[in-house]
């Protein structure tokens, strides 16, 4: 049948809409390759870069070769649990997606692997980042996607299979950053903490990272990529609510950037406050971390709340990261970037309060293009009933059980094959220097280590003998 010109006009907007968020969500690699090497110390800069490289670069085959298909593989044989079709892209496009939906799915996929290596960093082997990586990317996070966003998942809000509503993740808070924060969790707990990091009496010693430059500028580039993130998630931005003279899909865009800025902002903001209680000084590096757990926390309900409940959803993020901060000292727990406590902490506070907080009306024009006379559950705060925060306690435990039995027994594979960590001779030196040929700068008379490549082999084999 032919197609009328209006539709192909409709149809072309909304993937040019699609494509340009996929490319915001892809700079976010930026944004994380810049926080995470600000975030480090500088003899662990090259190698922390290299990391978000490889996260992209394997993701990409991984999610190519198997991830999108467990994903959003709805066949004949379609399941709630998995995708059964679309390897290697084979029917693609199809009367459901096309490959700009692949890319911009791609991009998710590769972030999840981000946020775990900030887990791990500065003590991992480089091997092990290429086997984690392709496993978590092609295997571990699609399938909690073909749960929740699959239009057959067992939790998705499409299906309302799972107490009459399935659960609200909109942009992810669970399917992504809980994902990547739980993996992150075992990986780092299978290490264990950096040499030096805590002393002999169990007292944290300070690693700060070397450049809050690139902090800031990666948080930015985290924020600009966000708008991708969230208001991307639509996937269309020409759908007109029916029974409105002017509401569509694009109103629930622009409230969508909106509530991310307002959460965002409010952590960031209540966490500048809060540490400047805490340590008695004013701390870039927290405000930024504050910021994005604010942006974690809102990507569950971030097209379904008012802006002034996302305000509410920051500063309990902001909260949330600060006390998960202080138990992780307590614990001797060691994550270089804090990603376990900002990704899985408010990533978990961002489905609970979804639940909570989700409007009657906005959750039917996201999910059931505002349709007259739907009626399904919504935010319990606001006299939706228990189904929906039902969903979001579901989603939250199942995906901590997955994750924990998948990646879990990976990493400590790894570990007994010793491919996990590093030396502590080599850790003492630095990565970039005993695993990359040199530092990603000219020199650091801040730090005690091998000026270059040559020294350090020196070094290594006055050890040796």
């Amino acid at each position: 049948m032919e197609v009328s010109w209006e539709q192909s006009v409709t149809d072309s907007i909304n993937t040019i809409y699609l494509l340009f968020s996929a490319y915001l969500v892809f700079m976010m690699q930026l944004g994380f390759a810049m926080l995470c090497a600000g975030s480090v110390r500088a003899k662990n800069a090259m190698n922390i870069m290299l990391t978000n490289v490889v996260d992209a670069v394997v993701g990409s085959i991984s999610y190519y070769l198997f991830g999108f298909a467990f994903a959003f593989g709805d066949g004949a044989n379609s399941n709630p649990f998995i995708g059964t079709t679309f390897f290697a892209l084979k029917d693609i496009p199809d009367t459901s997606y096309d490959y700009s939906y692949f890319l911009y799915q791609w991009a998710f996929a590769i972030a999840v692997a981000g946020i775990t290596s900030g887990s791990i960093a500065e003590r991992t082997q480089f091997s092990a980042y290429l086997v984690f990586s392709f496993f978590l990317s092609g295997f571990v996070y699609p399938i909690v996607v073909h749960w929740v966003w699959s239009s057959s998942g067992w939790l998705s809000p499409s299906s309302e299979t799972l107490f009459g509503s399935g659960a609200i993740d909109f942009a992810g808070s669970g399917v992504v950053h809980l994902v990547g924060g739980i993996a992150g969790l075992w990986g780092s707990f299978i290490q264990g903490p950096r040499v030096g990091r805590f002393d002999a009496f169990g007292k944290p010693v300070p690693m700060r990272g070397h450049n809050a430059t690139l902090v800031v500028l990666g948080t930015f580039l985290l924020w600009f990529g966000w708008f991708g993130f969230n208001p991307g998630s639509f996937g269309k931005i020409l759908v007109a609510y029916p029974n409105t003279t002017s509401q569509g899909n694009w109103t629930g865009v622009g409230r969508t950037a909106v509530t991310t800025t307002l959460a965002g902002s409010t952590a960031g903001l209540t966490t500048l406050f809060g540490r400047r209680l805490l340590v008695g000084h004013w701390d870039a590096l927290d405000a930024c971390n504050g910021l994005l757990g604010g942006f974690v926390a809102i990507t569950s309900g971030c097209s379904v709340v008012e802006p002034w409940a996302a305000i509410v959803c920051g500063f309990c993020a902001a909260w949330v990261l600060i006390g998960l901060n202080v138990l992780a000292l307590k614990l001797q727990f060691d994550d270089p970037l804090e990603a376990t406590q900002l990704h899985g902490g408010c990533g978990a506070w961002g489905l609970i309060f979804t639940g909570l907080f989700a409007k009657k009306e906005f959750v039917i024009q996201v999910y059931n293009s505002g349709a007259a006379g739907v009626v399904r559950p919504y935010g319990l705060l606001l006299g939706g009933g228990w189904g929906l925060i039902g969903c979001q306690v579901v989603e939250l435990l199942v995906i901590v059980a997955w994750v924990s039995i998948t990646m879990g027994p990976v990493f400590f594979a790894l570990d007994k094959l010793k491919m996990f960590r590093i030396s502590i001779d080599d850790e003492a030196a630095g990565l970039d220097i005993s695993s990359h040929g040199g530092y990603a700068y000219a020199a650091h008379p801040q730090e005690n280590h091998p000026l270059f490549y040559s020294d350090y082999m020196g070094i290594q084999g006055l050890n040796d003998s």
